[in-house]
Order: C-alpha cells, then structure tokens, then sequence
C-alpha cells in the first residue's frame, strides 16, 4: 500500500492553501463580526476557484465536475477545512451526488447549474423530531392528481437562506417499512413553501441554519428524485458522503491549521525566561494532538481508497466521523489551553475554531448514534472494523 502523496496531489494541496491564503482567509475576520458574506464577494471568489478547477471537484467530468477519485477529493476537502464554512460552500461548490439520481431533464435543470455555481441548493432532511434519526420523519407527500401534496417542517437546514432549491425527504407510504419515503426537489417560491427564521448558532457565522414549512405544497412526477420509496436509501447515501468529506476530512484539515498555530506559538511565547514548548506539560499536549490527527490521516485515506475499490463502508464512515469530530474537540481545546489568555480572547481566531469545532460531535449524527450504529454491527460479527485481516 503506497502512502506517498504523487505529484498531482501535492500540487493540489498547495494550489488550494495557497487560494485559501491569499483570497480567504483575509475575509474570515469580517464574517465572523458581521455574520454574512456580501453575494458580490461570494462571487468573485467562487469565479476564481472555477478558474482554479476548485468548483464541485466531487462530481464526474461529463457534467462539468473535478472528476476526483474518492482519496483525491477526501485530500481536498481536508484542505477546505482550513477556512470557515460559508466560505467552503462559496469558493468550492456544496454540490451533493445525490442530484447524479436525478432524470436526464433534472440534471440539466438542477445539476449543471449548480455544477457551474448559478444555482445552490441545500438538503432538508432534519426535521424537529428527527435528527441523527432520518427513518423518524413526519413530513408527508400524499398522492394527489398524479403528483403529490407536500406538508410539514425541516430545521437546522444548512445554507437555506442562499439556497434556491432544496431536496427534500418525505413519507410517501406510512404503511411501507423499507420503501416508506421518496425524496422531492422543491424550488423556493412554491405555492405553500416557506422559509422561516435563520436560528441562531454557537459558531459557524455567516452559514444560515432556518426552519421550513410546507403547506399544501403541489408537487408533479417531475420534482421526485430517484424512484418512489428509495428516499431513505439515496438520505443515507447523501449523509455517508457528507460525513466523510465535510466532517471526517475538514476536520482533519481544521485540527492540523491549529496544531501549526500551536505549535509556533510554543515555539514563540517565553515564560520564565523560556519558550514555553520547552515545557513538559505544553510539549504532551503537542505530542499528544499530533499522534491523533496523523492516525485520523490515515484512517480517513484508508476508507476512501476502499470506497475507490468499490467497498460498502458504512460502519468505517461511522467510526471515522466518531473519530475525528472528537479529535478535533480535543485538539482545538488544547490550543486554547496552549494560548492561555489569548487563546480565550476574540482578538485570535482560536475561541472561533473551539466554538466551530463543537457542533462536529453534534451534527450529521452525533458521536453517541454513531457509536450505536458501530455497536451494532460488532455484534452481528462485523469484525473488520477493527481486524482488516479477518
């Protein structure tokens, strides 16, 4: 098993740091106080990421995507981690696979556009009474005229005050236990469908989190993506992949900027007339973050180079999420407990990144669900979990 980053890779991690240094990073600090993004700045960089063939790298080349292997785009990712999330979404493209499901006509109105950042859309799939649980949904689409009628409410959706469409779970046969739900694509501005409050969040600035209601909202054969009742199955799938590449990889990428910051911060700050990394108890913490982030590494390249091989890996995507949320918990409090003061104060950026990090464990299925689903599979005898030999 080769580990070594080839060419093209190197130059892909230094052509994204590079943009996120020079065109990002000075626009963090202004998102952070103002809680938004102006649209006109959101497009300048989104047309100098194109430019940098940056956008949508996760979806294939025949649609005007990057067309990268799974361990490529999980290496990209790791380096979006780096900046904040509103400017990931804008610079880089937040287009999910699961419009690759859609109908010839679907993908030329929804996919290609969001492909070339004229459209955004965001997935609804959380609802109040149902969170890490996406089998719980309420929200009914009950047949009507050939189509459907679309009744109840999401929260927590992501981006969905930019978003102009949205794909949307529904129980469309309450009677139905594995085909019990579809997935919609509903368009702003329908009849009966409205965009409520933006909630306001701990962290994560300038990323709008609302509440949806729909009323009566008609839908026709052509909003269903995918086929009737695999709704869950595609909801899955989407949160797989969200969960490796917004999760376990961001936080690979968050937790090695701060360790850096760390690190020549111990090497910089003097106390008792010595740097402070010449402390034993300052020294552990550093070791101590950079044996996890390593082993989050190459956990994270190990599951994406089985999903390139064409392995279900379900229970490995769990673990990792699990896995590096937590890391990154650890790593960014440790940061604040190596900057003392300062690490506390808003005039650095740590008290953000410790802020932003905590909805890792919450979020896209909190840690406990997750150890759940992992507990689960181990009793039915799943043992590569933890033995790839076995």
């Amino acid at each position: 098993m080769d580990l070594t980053l080839s060419e093209e890779q190197r130059l892909l991690v230094s052509t994204i740091r590079t943009f996120i240094r020079r065109e990002l990073k000075p626009l963090e600090q202004d998102i952070e106080e103002t809680g938004m993004l102006a649209d006109t700045v959101a497009a300048d960089i989104r047309k100098k990421s194109q430019l940098l063939g940056l956008y949508a790298v996760n979806i294939p080349l025949e649609y005007g995507g990057g067309g990268l292997s799974v361990l490529d785009w999980m290496i990209a990712e790791e380096q979006f981690g780096r900046t904040s999330d509103i400017l990931i979404r804008r610079a880089f493209g937040n287009v999910y696979e699961i419009l690759l499901e859609g109908s010839a006509e679907q993908k030329h109105s929804y996919l290609l556009p969001a492909v070339r950042g004229e459209r955004t859309f965001s997935v609804a799939f959380t609802e109040p009474e149902a969170g890490s649980d996406a089998a719980a949904i309420t929200t009914r689409a009950t047949r009507s005229d050939g189509g459907w009628v679309l009744n109840g409410a999401k929260h927590f959706i992501s981006d969905g005050e930019y978003s102009d469409f949205f794909v949307v779970t529904a129980v469309t046969d309450p009677t139905a236990t594995a085909h019990r739900i579809s997935t919609f694509i509903v368009e702003k501005g329908m009849l009966g469908f409205s965009v409520g409050r933006d909630q306001p969040m701990m962290g994560l600035r300038g990323t709008s989190h609302v509440e949806m209601r729909f009323e009566d909202v008609h839908l026709g054969p052509q909003h269903l993506l995918g086929q009737e009742g695999q709704g869950l199955k595609l909801a899955y799938s989407t949160l797989g992949r969200v969960r490796l590449a917004q999760v376990a990889a961001r936080a690979i990428g968050k937790a090695t900027m701060v360790m850096g910051m760390s690190l020549e911060y111990a090497q910089q700050r003097r106390q008792f007339g010595s740097a402070i990394g010449d402390f034993q108890m300052i020294q552990q913490m550093l070791a101590d973050s950079a044996m996890e982030i390593n082993a989050c590494r190459l956990a994270l390249w190990q599951i994406a180079s089985r999903i390139d091989a064409g392995e279900e890996m379900r229970g490995g995507i769990s673990m990792l999420k699990v896995q590096t949320s937590e890391m990154l918990g650890r790593v960014v409090d440790r940061a604040v407990q190596i900057f003392g003061g300062a690490g506390y104060c808003r005039d650095l950026p740590i008290e953000r990144y410790f802020r932003d990090a905590r909805i890792s464990r919450i979020y896209d299925g909190s840690s406990e669900i997750h150890r759940m689903v992992l507990a689960k599979q181990l009793m039915k005898g799943d043992v590569s979990l933890y033995d790839c030999y076995g």
